[in-house]
């Protein structure tokens, strides 16, 4: 007797998850950046300065794991950080010329992949996925 599959939501969740990284993963490596690193990159190409625990919150990323992530930016000359005058504990990150250069190449086709992912959703499909993922999300949370 087939069994009936109960998870298949999170099934389809976790694959869908994996073959948008994956692809992800292709794009970024023309690149030679991996995930991480292009996600450290896009929040500061987005949002301006930001200091190292705010990014490590934004791709939910370890204190640890973006020491690492930001040294090698840095070592490449996408990145730069700078001691924050009012206190001399934080760290701010913002983009070189050379890595906001990158990015303005990069975005583009990241924003175009992105929008192939959701051509099929209408503004509707999009807030009702939101609010799906929102509510999982929270239910993870709690």
């Amino acid at each position: 007797m087939e069994k009936t599959c109960t998870n298949l939501p999170y099934l389809v969740l976790m694959q869908t998850s994996k073959a948008v990284q994956d692809c992800m993963r292709v794009e970024m490596s023309h690149y030679n950046l991996s995930i991480t690193e292009f996600s450290v990159l896009e929040v500061l190409y987005n949002k301006g300065k930001h200091t190292i625990h705010q990014i490590g919150n934004s791709i939910l990323i370890s204190s640890g794991t973006m020491t690492y992530v930001i040294d090698k930016l840095e070592q490449r000359d996408l990145l730069c950080r700078q001691a924050c005058v009012e206190d001399r504990r934080v760290i701010h990150v913002t983009l070189t010329d050379e890595g906001k250069e990158m990015m303005d190449s990069i975005m583009p086709k990241h924003q175009g992949f992105v929008d192939s992912m959701f051509g099929s959703f209408n503004k509707e499909d999009k807030e009702i996925f939101v609010k799906l993922l929102k509510k999982i999300d929270m239910n993870v949370q709690s």
